[in-house]
């Protein structure tokens, strides 16, 4: 198979695969590592490389789990607080084999949208590499993210814009 029909087949096989559908079978580390590189590789104006990664496994995924919920129960009003809701969001945590927060760090030297893109096609180098790796992913951005500005040491010039959430489908 050549590398243009390989290529096309793994974009029509993408998709967001939600922590439900993910098995308890950790994701190797160099298939990690894959994955992570692949998204560093991802074009960007004049080399900011504007993306900051946190990988989020184990106990401090367990953590994360924890104050995503704190977050959601203190920043949402008595009457619209959903218990199935508050629920969900760690489970989906709990469930994924890794997360990894997705933060855009504005240079200056280019405008904000170009570097929001350039973290963009990151991450879409990171959903194509988990397709071609039997990776289970997708991106979400709950605005309870904007919560997690301390946790993640997040400067005045960045921006958190989601969770990456992956998981084993073998």
């Amino acid at each position: 198979m050549n590398k243009a029909t390989l290529l096309k087949e793994i974009i029509e096989e993408r998709r967001s695969i939600f922590p439900k559908d993910y098995t308890d079978t950790a994701i190797p580390q160099e298939v990690l590592t894959e994955i992570l590189h692949a998204a560093t590789l991802a074009p960007n104006h004049k080399r900011t490389k504007p993306w900051r990664f946190k990988i989020f496994k184990g106990e401090e995924k367990v953590q994360l789990a924890s104050e995503m919920q704190a977050i959601y129960k203190a920043t949402t009003a008595a009457p619209l607080f959903l218990e199935k809701k508050y629920a969900d969001i760690g489970f989906k945590i709990n469930k994924a084999d890794v997360v990894v927060s997705i933060v855009v760090n504005f240079s200056g030297m280019v405008p904000e949208w170009e570097e929001i893109a350039a973290t963009s096609m990151a991450v879409q180098n990171m959903y194509l590499t988990c397709t071609a790796n039997n990776i289970g992913c997708y991106w979400s951005s709950p605005k309870i993210v904007d919560g997690l500005k301390d946790s993640l040491t997040i400067e005045e010039n960045q921006k958190c814009l989601g969770l990456f959430y992956m998981g084993n489908l073998e």
